[in-house]
């Protein structure tokens, strides 16, 4: 009879160091707020109060760490860590705890300067002292995000019941953030439009990717399947574009995106690495081979077996010169999750905007 054990030593040094802290982190904020809580005392230097915390500038960071509910809690260690995990694994710690200061603290500082805003042209208090931001809200976004971008085309099973793509899972979180401002209810969800943004512009023009060309190391992701007009329905495509191909076009005269071997206006992309890379050049391959079969197959049999002898050796050439041309031609390829969509009669989609 087999006999299973747990080692909790072995279970917490399987999990990678950067998501380790974080989980940690995350723990010993909360408890110490519930602490403070149950004492009666504010505790205005662990979350982020846009009238004070200008006085604590760390709670731009250190106010996600901050569950105030024992609920929000358990969804936060039941989510977060598992996805940092797996993200940790393919981009490596520093790449991710980058990505995660960056997308809790942009969006914290977007959040404070709204309530200013709203605070100035409303006059009210409230907007100052009434509203506190906590939470990793911003996080949760920002690894959807991540997911659309390596995995878009992947099915999860929410709650046993409902099935959704990845790639539909951050416009839906959006949208719940759009509908709960719209009632009433700007704080804290109001983060998560800021951090769909912050997060979309990091993956797409500045994380880090080494290791995968030559020539040193490439920022972003510049595929056209990660553009900003992919993320809104046909029907404003339109100015959408133009929207994106502008900011684009700004930042660039000013410098303020890092340059890449290739350009987005010339069809290049910097690929995203790892292993869902590696299953994705090998569906491409699954597909190319396909189509040399299929080229193959197409050519013209003699009459005589010697000739047909004869033309199998020389079509056999044919189709892999032109599966060859295909491959070289084919434009930019598709990052990593969307390789089961690549048809090998079609033809390459149109450019999409930045």
């Amino acid at each position: 009879m087999a006999v299973l054990s747990f080692n909790p030593a072995q279970f917490v040094a399987a999990i990678p160091p950067a998501t380790r802290a974080y989980t940690a982190a995350t723990v010993f904020f909360s408890v110490l707020y519930y602490i403070l809580s149950w004492s009666g005392y504010s505790a205005p230097f662990l979350v982020l109060i846009p009238g004070s915390s200008i006085f604590y500038p760390w709670t731009f960071l250190t106010s996600a760490f901050v569950e105030t509910t024992f609920i929000e809690l358990l969804f936060t260690l039941l989510v977060i860590p598992a996805s940092l995990r797996y993200l940790e694994r393919l981009w490596g710690a520093t790449e991710l705890l980058k990505f995660i200061a960056v997308t809790i603290t942009a969006s914290n500082i977007i959040a404070f300067g709204l309530n200013w805003i709203e605070y100035v042209v409303l006059r009210l208090p409230v907007f100052l002292y009434g509203q506190q931001y906590h939470g990793q809200m911003a996080l949760q976004i920002g690894v959807l995000v991540a997911f659309r971008q390596i995995i878009p085309e992947h099915q999860v099973q929410l709650f046993g019941v409902l099935k959704a793509r990845v790639k539909t899972l951050p416009m839906a979180y959006v949208t719940f953030s759009t509908v709960m401002c719209i009632i009433g209810f700007q704080c804290p969800f109001i983060v998560i439009q800021f951090g769909w943004l912050v997060s979309y512009i990091w993956l797409r023009f500045y994380k880090k990717n080494t290791g995968d060309l030559a020539g040193g190391p490439l920022y972003g992701d510049r595929s056209e399947t990660f553009a900003f007009v992919t993320w809104f329905p046909p029907l404003i495509h339109g100015p959408i574009t133009w929207l994106a191909n502008t900011s684009y076009m700004l930042a660039s005269r000013f410098h303020l995106i890092p340059s890449g071997v290739t350009d987005v206006e010339s069809g290049g992309y910097a690929a995203v690495p790892g292993g869902a890379r590696a299953e994705a050049e090998r569906r491409r391959a699954m597909a190319l081979k396909a189509l040399d079969q299929r080229l193959a197959g197409a050519s013209p049999t003699p009459a005589s077996p010697q000739r047909s002898l004869q033309s199998n050796g020389a079509s056999r050439p044919a189709a892999s010169s032109t599966t060859s041309l295909n491959s070289d031609t084919s434009g930019p390829k598709k990052p990593a999750g969307e390789a089961d969509a690549i048809d090998v009669g079609g033809s390459a989609s149109g450019s999409a905007a930045h």
